[in-house]
């Protein structure tokens, strides 16, 4: 099914807001040490994104509109994501972001001269890893489990508990997840 991209216009509000979280993202989230989380959780936070417990935001992290990020439990932005949120993007719980990913959730209507904004949201399920380089266009679902290998496009929803690869990604065969009594679901989710 062709992913549905809505019509957007951008608020003078919404541009001021931007402006003075690019502010704080320069002069206070940028610079802070990688392992300050919870200090950059807090300055998202500030800026309306909802952020779960133990969330692990890189601070080479882009996020383009906090109000639009939703973060679970444990979940993670490694370094060098952008993450172009001008529509919602929701991580699950112990999802990962590996690094120099773009998750981005708009584009521009090319059949009309005037070229609108046109957005959709993306949503990662709940322990889904998105690999390293991996492009996640908008309007994309991927499933709880599932696995996108590096450098891969994701143009379309990829079912739950599948390992997907290449451009554009494709279902290769289904991840088995059996963790180790030993692990503590605390380090599920970090980059």
């Amino acid at each position: 099914m062709p992913i549905k991209l809505r019509p957007q216009r951008l608020s003078p509000g919404n541009k001021l807001a931007r402006a003075a979280w690019n502010l704080v993202w320069l002069l206070l989230y940028r610079p802070s040490p990688v392992f300050l989380h919870g200090w950059r959780r807090f300055l998202l936070r500030r800026f309306g994104a909802k952020i779960g417990r133990g969330a692990h935001p890189y601070p080479s992290a882009k996020i383009w509109a906090p109000w639009n990020l939703t973060m679970g439990d444990h979940s993670c932005l490694s370094h060098h994501v952008d993450c172009y949120c001008v529509d919602r993007i929701t991580l699950g719980a112990h999802s990962t972001v590996s690094q120099y990913s773009f998750l981005c959730t708009a584009s521009h209507d090319y059949t009309d001269p005037a070229m609108p904004l046109t957005t959709a949201p993306i949503t990662l399920g709940e322990r889904a890893w998105i690999t390293a380089d991996v492009f996640v266009a908008p309007g994309v679902t991927v499933g709880e489990g599932a696995v996108i290998t590096a450098r891969s496009s994701v143009f379309h929803d990829i079912e739950p508990w599948t390992v997907a690869a290449g451009n554009p990604a494709q279902a290769i065969k289904p991840r088995r997840f059996n963790p180790s009594p030993t692990q503590s679901a605390a380090t599920h989710g970090h980059c």
